[in-house]
């Protein structure tokens, strides 16, 4: 492979990795979403 190949190569495959590094962050970092349907069946069962 050429230099050129190479870096392009790296340079793809950095820029993928740090999207899927900064979308796994984000899901990590969001708060459940509240269920309405769990929340009323909880509510009925007190």
């Amino acid at each position: 492979m050429t230099t050129g190949a190479i870096l392009m190569m790296i340079v793809t495959m950095a820029i993928v990795t740090a999207f899927a590094v900064y979308f796994f962050i984000k899901v990590l970092r969001t708060p459940p979403k509240s269920d309405s349907y769990i929340q009323s069946n909880q509510q009925r069962k007190e």
